[in-house]
């Protein structure tokens, strides 16, 4: 999901363009026309060499179908962008105060780019419309430092806390303590949705956890800054009260555990809201607040400052450079969208893709001739080495050792490691199970979860089964993952998964004396298979979190470009492994 910020003017596309310039325009990395402009690629043995056939009828049916799913997403995109509607962002702009995303445009480096997670979460999962699950988190850099960026839209349930806002809140602590990002809080939220108070407060990883992970990431030296632009109420209070430093904004700002109309419940006593916790009171009484804004601008300008102030020169890491000598590749990045196809059935080849992401189109594979269903090797994107393994086929006992021989290269040599799936899982049948394929397997799993190098997968295709856990899927802790539009995740496929349920069904009403028509049994595939193909939408991934954002494929180079910056590691981790079943 790429979306481009700007001052009084927002394009959306889906997940990270750069502001102020036309949609699909410059890449991430200004330096990168700069670096690509010295002429074509010198001759290598390592260029992958252009295979796309633009003329066929599957390059045009592929090109047509994403063309509409991109449409799609794009609306959709456009939906979520609005907020609560356009009578609480008038009233939200009659108080003078900005909407979150415009907030988080004023905190940016001029010209920088933001790279917003999550964007359709909540998406058709409650009774009433959760644009964005209420919260809007992502990364970009404010004096050249990325930062980790929450911010509450007061436009949408008053910035209230459902359960989806406080796991895209968790969700966004998480990458941060994984990639040592400053955590930048901008406050306007009612606090917990009381309503839905049993799924809010009271397990570990409910809205309690928002502080515990403040009170962790600040004894780790990853800074905790609080904006308090709005309302600040109840358990909320806790976002500023344990931020290293924190502002409040005269006015709009309040900090209270219990409001005015608790207050008086409780006590007896009638104040107002300002006067109960306002910047006046957190300034120059209680100390909760550290610097008093006397408006919004104000407020951010400050927030800027902390950051600039910050004293991270020894961590020597998350900082933003624009200077970095590499070349752009060979072939034209939008032509992504027309190589995975919709229709999971037809097949394509993975270096398609690589050839699309990677610097000059530059690919040293690895045991290219053995294992072949699954791709390995060596490459850099926007400068930095990266390993990439990405699916041709079916998961075969062979493809798996090679999976498993080429993670344990990467983590010894601490490079990061870039999953591209389109698996449909591990090969099944007699042949397989006696040449040890649940072996095999076991060692990739093994190696993917403990590798201890920054890890990030893209979902372009199907991601079913085991092979999703071989491939690092959600379960295996990637510092990021993002979905393409033709991405599909299930434990299987619905027509398989039919076909199963259905000879269960059949042995039960057999065993029952029941008799089942084959109408009944059709009717009742039909109904399985239209739930599987339901849940295996991107959509409904990404509206529950099991992702961090359905990207245009076309943005996959700068959204892997940014993550990888984000995710870098100035001091490297040595990777440990269990026992290789061997």
């Amino acid at each position: 999901m790429l979306s481009r910020l700007a001052a009084g003017r927002r394009q959306q596309l889906l997940h990270l363009l750069p502001r102020g310039a036309p949609a699909l325009a410059a890449a991430y990395h200004s330096s990168a026309a700069a670096a690509a402009g010295g002429g074509a690629a010198p001759a290598s043995a390592s260029v992958l060499p252009d295979t796309l056939d633009r003329g066929s009828d599957a390059y045009a049916r592929n090109a047509a179908a994403v063309g509409g799913l991109l449409a799609d997403l794009r609306a959709r995109i456009s939906q979520v962008m609005r907020g609560g509607g356009a009578e609480a962002v008038k009233r939200n702009a009659a108080r003078g105060k900005l909407l979150p995303r415009d907030r988080i445009d004023r905190l940016l480096d001029p010209g920088a780019s933001f790279l917003e997670l999550s964007q359709l979460a909540g998406s058709d999962v409650y009774e009433e419309a959760l644009p964005s699950a209420g919260i809007i988190t992502g990364i970009g850099p404010v004096h050249g430092r990325l930062c980790m960026f929450v911010a509450n839209d007061p436009t949408t349930k008053g910035g209230t806390y459902y359960p989806l806002t406080v796991k895209k809140h968790l969700r966004a602590q998480e990458i941060a303590s994984e990639c040592k990002l400053p955590c930048i809080y901008l406050v306007d939220s009612g606090g917990a949705n009381l309503p839905r108070q049993a799924e809010v407060f009271p397990d570990r990883d409910n809205f309690g956890r928002i502080f515990y992970n403040q009170a962790k990431m600040s004894s780790d030296g990853i800074p905790q800054i609080a904006l308090v632009l709005g309302s600040c109420t109840a358990g909320g209070a806790y976002i500023p009260a344990m931020a290293d430093e924190s502002v409040i904004v005269k006015g709009n700002g309040t900090i209270f555990l219990a409001g005015p109309p608790l207050v008086k419940a409780a006590t007896g006593e009638e104040i107002s809201a300002e006067d109960l916790g306002g910047a006046s009171v957190h300034c120059k009484v209680s100390g909760v607040s550290d610097h008093f804004a006397q408006d919004e601008l104000h407020g951010l300008a400050l927030g800027r400052n902390i950051v600039k102030n910050l004293h991270l020169a020894a961590k020597g890491t998350n900082i933003q450079s624009s200077a970095c000598d590499y070349q752009e590749p060979l072939y034209d990045i939008e032509e992504l969208r027309s190589i995975a196809p919709s229709d999971l059935k037809q097949s394509f080849d993975i270096r398609s893709v690589i050839a699309r992401i990677v610097d000059g189109s530059e690919f040293d594979e690895f045991k290219k001739l053995y294992g072949t269903t699954l791709v390995t090797g060596f490459a850099r994107i926007c400068g930095q080495p990266v390993g990439i393994i990405g699916n041709n086929g079916i998961l075969f006992t062979e493809s798996a050792l090679k999976g498993s021989h080429f993670i344990e290269l990467c983590t010894q040599r601490h490079i990061p490691l870039i999953f591209l799936q389109n698996i449909t899982g591990f090969m099944v049948g007699s042949k397989s199970e006696a040449s040890g394929i649940a072996k095999a397997g076991a060692k990739m799993v093994m190696a993917v979860s403990c590798a201890k190098v920054p890890k990030i997968t893209i979902i372009v295709g199907g991601s079913f089964g085991a092979g999703n856990y071989g491939m690092c899927g959600r379960a295996y802790s990637p510092n990021f993952l993002f979905l393409w539009p033709t991405a599909r995740i299930s434990v299987m496929g619905g027509i398989q998964a039919a076909g199963v349920l259905s000879q269960i069904e059949k042995n039960n009403k057999k065993r029952q004396g029941v008799e089942w028509t084959k109408d009944e049994e059709e009717a009742f595939k039909a109904k399985v298979a239209e739930a599987y193909d339901r849940e295996a939408s991107p959509y409904y991934a990404t509206a529950r979190l099991w992702d961090d954002g359905i990207i245009d494929p076309a943005d996959t180079r700068r959204v892997l470009s940014l993550c990888l910056s984000a995710a870098a590691k100035p001091v490297p981790e040595d990777t440990k492994y269990g026992v290789f079943r061997m």
